[in-house]
């Protein structure tokens, strides 16, 4: 699996780390049925052909490599035959093919339908292997070849998806919905439980009821709201959030402004942490870069680490999970980890935003931080096929890391599989599994 390390590669720790299965923490799968359905979704699946692979992430490059925005909504829709989305795409694949998110697709390609790379020859024999490989079994049938032992999945489904493979695909508790309070997040929670809250006490009893319900089979909880607003939750009284909250879902007609809204975000968001904490749940946060393209704001990026460190001093007893390693400020989350006994980093989707940093981060995080605090692969997609490529690219990076902290004389040679061994699978096993005891209390 592990292509192209040439010297920068120790042939016995690339030995190791090919034959170590990862536990992956972060993806965003779709429950299979639905793909084997074939029912299209215009956020989630919006085709069911190879180009269905290039939704997440490589569509961005192409993007930002210059493909028009009409030209690549045709791409990604099902109405084109595959020689026309090829005809599309073909003028910027070369440009991009380069990038982390290209090179997943490349591994993808190779590993799973025997092609080095998209051409118009090899299309037609990519998109017939893309249908033959969907059948029952395939998502088993593919993480298996990747050698991910189990992944961890926040489903863009439900809040909490019940899935139909726990055992394959365990499930975050996804608590956005609860902090944003956008008429998305309360039309999500009434299509769901048929709940409706007008009071603040009454919306608290509906995340008490998610909490109660699915806590106890979740393996995190999870909340992205960094897409929308920064990172710095301030400590609110509920007299103030109740007031905020029945103006903002009153009859007036009238949202918050901005600025209030952030304060009710901040009481809620802050409840939801205290309720994680009651039953040990680790909180897995976005951070750093954003996906998509033409939105960023890298102001707010940039504070993320700043941010955040308000809320790991007020909350020392809850696991926090930093997720994607802050990219592009990387370093400051290495202090975060060095200091605060209660965070931890997550290298899920870093690997494939930019392979080269990654490597550089997990060598400075591994020689500054116990090794005990860091995940070392989340593939972050819908789709299952370009699991296995991001893996490869992930299993390459930490070849290279660690045969450069050997080589350099940081580590011994002889310590190598035991770290290796750590922080692919020891971490994630010991750290998502450490919630029963306080659950039980």
């Amino acid at each position: 699996m592990i292509k192209g390390n040439g010297m920068n590669a120790d042939r016995r720790i690339e030995g190791v780390v090919e034959q170590t299965p990862f536990i992956d923490t972060h993806e965003h799968l779709i429950e299979e049925s639905r793909r084997l359905s074939g029912t299209l979704d215009a956020r989630w699946f919006p085709c069911n052909d190879w180009s269905y692979l290039f939704g997440t992430y490589v569509v961005d490059d192409l993007a930002v490599a210059g493909m028009p925005a009409a030209e690549v909504q045709s791409f990604l829709k099902p109405d084109l035959s595959s020689e026309e989305k090829y005809r599309l795409i073909a003028p910027y694949w070369d440009r991009v093919r380069h990038t982390g998110y290209a090179q997943a697709l490349r591994h993808t390609f190779r590993g799973l339908y025997g092609e080095d790379d998209l051409t118009a020859e090899s299309l037609p024999r990519i998109a017939e292997r893309y249908r033959e490989a969907v059948r029952p079994g395939f998502y088993a049938d593919i993480l298996r070849r990747a050698y991910i032992e189990q992944c961890q999945v926040s489903s863009p489904q439900r809040i909490f998806m019940e899935t139909e493979q726990p055992a394959l695909l365990t499930q975050d508790l996804n608590i956005t919905n609860f902090c944003q309070c956008s008429a998305a997040d309360f039309a999500r929670v009434k299509a769901e439980t048929g709940r409706e809250a007008v009071t603040l006490e009454e919306w608290l009893d509906i995340v008490d009821f998610y909490f109660s319900t699915y806590a106890r089979r979740a393996v995190a909880v999870k909340c992205y709201i960094a897409y929308s607003r920064s990172l710095n939750f301030a400590p609110v009284a509920k007299t103030n959030a109740a007031r905020l909250f029945l103006h903002h879902v009153g009859e007036s007609g009238l949202p918050l402004g901005s600025g209030d809204l952030q304060v009710l975000q901040d009481f809620l968001f802050r409840y939801c942490v205290a309720k994680a904490g009651e039953f040990g749940l680790p909180v897995k946060l976005h951070t750093g870069y954003l996906a998509g393209h033409g939105i960023m704001q890298l102001a707010r990026v940039r504070d993320n680490a700043s941010d955040l460190c308000r809320l790991l001093q007020d909350f020392p007893d809850t696991r926090f999970v930093l997720m994607h390693i802050g990219y592009p400020y990387e370093k400051e989350f290495i202090a975060l980890a060095k200091h605060y006994p209660n965070a931890a980093i997550d290298m899920c989707w870093a690997w494939i935003i930019n392979p080269a940093a990654s490597v550089r981060f997990l060598k400075e995080f591994l020689l500054s931080v116990p090794s005990s605090k860091i995940f070392t692969f989340g593939g972050d997609y819908y789709a299952v096929e370009p699991v296995y490529g991001h893996a490869c690219i992930a299993r390459r990076g930490i070849s290279q890391a660690l045969s450069e902290l050997v080589a350099e004389g940081w580590i011994a040679s002889e310590e190598a599989p035991n770290m290796i061994q750590t922080i692919m699978r020891g971490n994630a096993l010991r750290f998502f599994s450490g919630r029963s005891e306080c659950v039980q209390k």
